[in-house]
């Protein structure tokens, strides 16, 4: 059984004794926007999207056989700020040349593509590095596991 703790209004400044009584809603919402927005500013200096790179690495866990446009779409639907969001940056990334299509019609990451994946994974693996400072592994899995656990009793 688990403790319950009065709820009390948000307050960036609780000291670490009241946070057990702070809003998740709030919480989540202003780490939310930080982390989007430091991820997508820092791609956006590099001239890629989130949704780009979303796609990207979809295109490329489809292998060989290459997904369809709508098995990205379905993939990312849980990711996409809009439905339309994933038709877009498969069509940014055919312009690019990033992305090609087969006689099959389905998609395939090019040469260069794989060569900006590269470039991509090094920016993401820093940003990563920054937004994970001072915080072990054993805290990240557990945090997670709140915030997993938190959309299951949601779900029920």
């Amino acid at each position: 059984m688990s403790q319950t703790t009065a709820p009390a209004p948000a307050d960036p400044a609780a000291p670490d004794e009241a946070l057990a009584a702070q809003p998740i809603g709030y919480w989540s919402g202003v780490v939310h926007k930080a982390v989007i927005g430091r991820i997508r500013d820092e791609m956006a200096r590099i001239d890629v999207t989130q949704p780009q790179w979303w796609t990207l690495n979809q295109v490329a866990a489809g292998g060989d056989a290459g997904p369809s446009r709508e098995d990205v779409a379905a993939r990312l639907a849980d990711f996409a700020d809009s439905p339309d969001e994933p038709g877009r940056a498969v069509d940014q990334l055919l312009h690019r040349g990033w992305l090609g299509t087969g006689e099959d019609g389905r998609l395939r990451v090019t040469e260069s593509g794989l060569e900006a994946m590269a470039r991509i994974k090094e920016l993401v693996t820093a940003l990563r590095a920054e937004i994970h400072e001072g915080i072990t592994d054993e805290e990240w899995v557990a945090a997670l596991k709140v915030l997993r656990r938190m959309k299951e009793n949601l779900a029920r």
